[in-house]
């Protein structure tokens, strides 16, 4: 067979050398997630000690695609070594600013790029690590204090990506820069007075530990449990099942309720009986419904529960209703709340007494 044909040109490049570019190009693609997979076991086999709980197949997870994006870089600079641009379109070396320059400065910038989404893989397993590691505890302080370590693991990969970039690529004098924004630094600072302030209160919030993840808190109109504390803000998800993001700012300085550190519930709601009842009838109810409260094994003594004639209105007569429930669980307190109404209905039934069509409002405070 005549491989002659190899020895021609396109574009000042032999056929041969087109041929062996593509197969290079191919061969990385079929190979890619081979060799992912096997660069995810070694570097698995010099951390397992440290993450026992935690299988390979989380970490050939985070790492497939940025490593899979690192392999195919390299193809790709392997592959192009084969080829040449022709020399008749007199581009400008690498070193001056042209389309030589943009392409390998874009695949410089591409394989920071690709090494950064590795650490940050890693930094994420690292959490991963630490999440099942808090698990077997039972203090929440390690759960609130594992995506605060993550991102500012992060925030170290990206400053140094940053840097190496600046100097490596662009060959920026790093130390002169820093220099630099060290003359700015105020500037610098008042333009990112909020950002700040947001930060120390992240710190102020990790100190002081008025809340932690899982709590159930109240902070102006927003009321839900703490999902997240990161650097800058805080979510909490509302009943609705919403996510809202309050920054740190103002978990420190507006009124903060945590409702998770209650040591009992406190039910109150008022109570409408028709206008038509009479007296007696109704100093029966509240005597028998307050025994039925006070009887309730679940329900705190002190201060004392009570039932009282609070106002009559045009529609009917109203009564104030409190006690206390010895629980922090929201579910516990809503079933003893319906043993109590189940019990003045029962009362109410048996002395014909006839409730107003009004409805009851019951409001949860700590």
């Amino acid at each position: 067979m005549d491989f002659a044909f190899f020895n021609d040109k396109i574009l000042d490049n032999s056929i041969q050398s087109i041929f062996w570019f593509f197969v290079i190009i191919v061969n990385g693609l079929l190979l890619r997630r081979f060799v992912s997979n096997k660069l995810s076991g070694v570097i698995y086999g010099f951390i397992k000690k440290y993450a026992q709980g935690v299988d390979v197949k989380a970490l050939r997870e985070l790492l497939r695609k940025p490593i899979g994006l690192f392999i195919l870089l390299i193809t790709f600079y392997i592959a192009c070594e084969q080829l040449h641009f022709p020399p008749s379109w007199h581009l400008p070396s690498e070193e001056k600013f042209g389309i030589r320059y943009i392409i390998w400065k874009g695949f410089q910038l591409s394989i920071v790029f690709s090494l950064t989404w590795i650490l940050l893989r890693l930094a994420d397993f690292f959490a991963l690590v630490l999440t099942h590691r808090s698990s077997l505890t039972e203090s929440r302080l390690d759960d609130q204090l594992i995506p605060f370590i993550k991102e500012s693991i992060k925030f170290v990969i990206f400053t140094m990506s940053f840097f190496i970039m600046l100097g490596a690529i662009f060959h920026v004098n790093v130390a002169s820069l820093i220099a630099g924004l060290g003359i700015g630094g105020l500037a610098f600072a008042l333009a990112a007075k909020d950002t700040l302030e947001n930060l120390l209160g992240s710190f102020t919030i990790f100190l002081d530990k008025p809340f932690a993840i899982g709590d159930l808190v109240k902070v102006g109109s927003v009321f839900g449990k703490v999902e997240k504390i990161g650097f800058r803000s805080t979510q909490i998800r509302t009943f609705e099942r919403t996510l809202i993001t309050v920054p740190n700012k103002k978990m420190i300085d507006a009124e903060l309720e945590n409702i998770s550190m209650r040591n009992m519930i406190r039910a109150l709601f008022p109570l409408s009986i028709r206008m038509d009842t009479a007296p007696k009838l109704i100093e029966d109810f509240i005597s028998s419904a307050l025994n039925a409260i006070e009887s309730n094994p679940n329900i705190h003594t002190d201060p004392a529960p009570f039932i009282r004639l609070e106002k009559i209105t045009d529609v009917g007569i109203e009564l104030q209703v409190l006690f206390f429930v010895e629980t922090t669980d929201a579910d516990k307190y809503q079933t003893v709340k319906q043993e109590i109404l189940f019990s003045f209905l029962t009362i109410g039934h048996e002395l014909g007494i006839r409730f107003d069509a009004k409805a009851t409002e019951v409001v949860i405070k700590s």
